[in-house]
């Protein structure tokens, strides 16, 4: 059995999905998600891969299992090389539009399980807790999301102060096998067709939020977790539709209706504290971003290969300001690849056997990502003005009645009609379709408010080398 054919089979746990009212039973076959949830399992099946298998696994040492790289804890600077190539073999597979079939939230858990010895003293069941989980999602190659946000109810007040039953997610009581859980969390990308769902805080709580300060694992299957889904972008028709076919990366809303979270999936339980600690442990953040900056550095080169085939398909390369815009493209692609190349190289030993990628150019090359993409998004556009309105609604009409007319006006100064329609369907699904605009919104604000991203960026660059550099030079 391929990997795939595991990924398919774990679907039928009984997970509770909620789409326009109603249970969806059949996951891998219901139109919402079958082009998705098949795109997923050809990408598992990539490991089983002659060629690729190997530049996408390792043998873990303790369980002899094969596992994915992004599993693997860097113990050398080839380590970190190792796991960048996987990476973007991974993300070239769905041209990066898929963030959370890769490697983020892996990475993540791997580095907390390296540093897991940092809540000791507050957590003291945390790194043995977690070291088993660890192991458990990677020799079963799980597949993992995460919910951490609150509802938007109020945002002028704390999540101890809005008290209704289905607010943000807290713990009502523990019991001998766990504690029980009831209220809402905001937002698992992916999490309909995900084998796990990480849930923790993914911003500070106060002291007297500590019912709402617990962090545990869960699988979309328990009782009592239901995935309130999205409006879906899927559509039928790969020629039509080559993105939102293929690529609807759905987004859930997760419920929990007295959910019973075992003690074993409960990693820190009303600690605040020990919480923040983890989240900002910087080799998780450094090791987990990677993957992330790796994707972007991918979705950037096939925006800008898109941007650069509608030029030379209607011939307008020669223009001057068709010049600036594509290299505007290629200068975004290069500035990221560059970023993430040095990260690389000046990866170094964070604790004994353990190499860390550099986290300053990560960070830099994540918060450009939040301009470069919409920026990108509309160079598209500019390109290609309303040719991308004046597209048939199906490529068939190109053998219809019409034929000869339509093969004639929708030809390219370099290509048939038919090759052209597919790049301006290709291009509208990036720049003007629900699946487009979603993921405009995504790049905006996946990591978070960018205005407190880039403060965050100016709290923690290492200051001391401009302080006083003016005055030195100044005598």
């Amino acid at each position: 059995m391929t990997a795939g054919s595991r990924y398919l089979k774990r679907l039928n746990d009984g997970r509770n999905i909620w789409l326009d009212g109603e249970l969806v039973t059949d996951l891998a076959n219901h139109p919402a998600f079958r082009g998705t949830v098949r795109s997923v399992a050809r990408l598992m099946d990539l490991q089983d891969d002659p060629e690729l298998g190997p530049e996408l696994t390792y043998t873990a040492p303790d369980s002899g299992a094969r596992a994915n790289l992004a599993f693997l804890p860097p113990a050398t600077k080839e380590d970190v090389f190792r796991r960048g190539r996987s990476f973007r073999i991974w993300s070239d597979a769905t041209f990066g539009v898929m963030s959370r079939v890769g490697g983020f939230y892996r990475s993540q858990l791997t580095g907390w399980y390296v540093s897991r010895d940092i809540l000791r003293e507050d957590c003291p069941q945390f790194p043995e807790k977690l070291a088993r989980y660890y192991a458990h999602a990677r020799d079963r190659d799980l597949l993992l999301t995460a919910a951490g946000h609150d509802p938007q109810v109020d945002r002028s007040k704390a999540a101890h102060e809005l008290g209704d039953l289905y607010t943000a997610l807290r713990v009502v009581r523990e019991t001998e096998d766990g504690v029980v859980v009831r209220g809402t969390k905001l937002i698992a990308t992916g999490g309909p067709y995900m084998d796990e769902i990480m849930v923790s805080p993914h911003s500070p709580k106060t002291a007297e939020e500590r019912d709402y300060a617990v962090m545990f694992a869960t699988s979309p299957g328990r009782p009592g977790v239901h995935l309130l889904c999205r409006e879906p972008f899927a559509a039928e028709g790969e020629d039509n539709h080559p993105l939102s076919s293929r690529y609807d990366e759905m987004d859930a809303v997760l419920v929990f209706d007295d959910a019973l979270i075992p003690w074993e999936r409960v990693f820190i339980n009303r600690n605040p504290e020990a919480i923040w600690k983890l989240r900002s442990d910087r080799f998780a953040n450094a090791v987990s971003l990677h993957e992330n900056v790796v994707r972007l550095a991918s979705k950037l080169e096939f925006v800008a290969a898109v941007g650069t085939e509608l030029a030379e398909s209607i011939g307008i390369t020669k223009f001057g300001h068709v010049k600036e815009k594509l290299a505007e493209l290629y200068y975004q692609v290069q500035s990221v690849e560059a970023l993430l190349a040095s990260a690389e190289h000046r990866s170094k030993p964070c604790r004994p056997g353990v190499w860390e990628p550099d986290l300053q150019p990560i960070v830099t090359a994540k918060n450009l990502g939040n301009r470069y993409y919409p920026r990108a998004l509309e160079i598209l556009q500019q390109l290609s003005g309303a040719g991308l309105l004046q597209a048939p609604s199906s490529l068939s009409e190109l053998n219809g009645p019409l034929r000869h007319h339509l093969r004639h006006a929708f030809r390219g100064a370099d290509r048939d009609a038919g090759e052209r329609l597919k790049l301006l369907k290709l291009a509208w699904e990036l720049t003007g379709g629900g699946l487009g605009a979603r993921h405009e919104l995504y790049e905006r604000f996946y990591a978070g408010d960018p205005v407190r991203t880039y403060a965050a960026q100016y709290a923690e660059y290492d200051k001391r080398l401009l302080l006083g550099k003016v005055d030195r030079k100044l005598g």
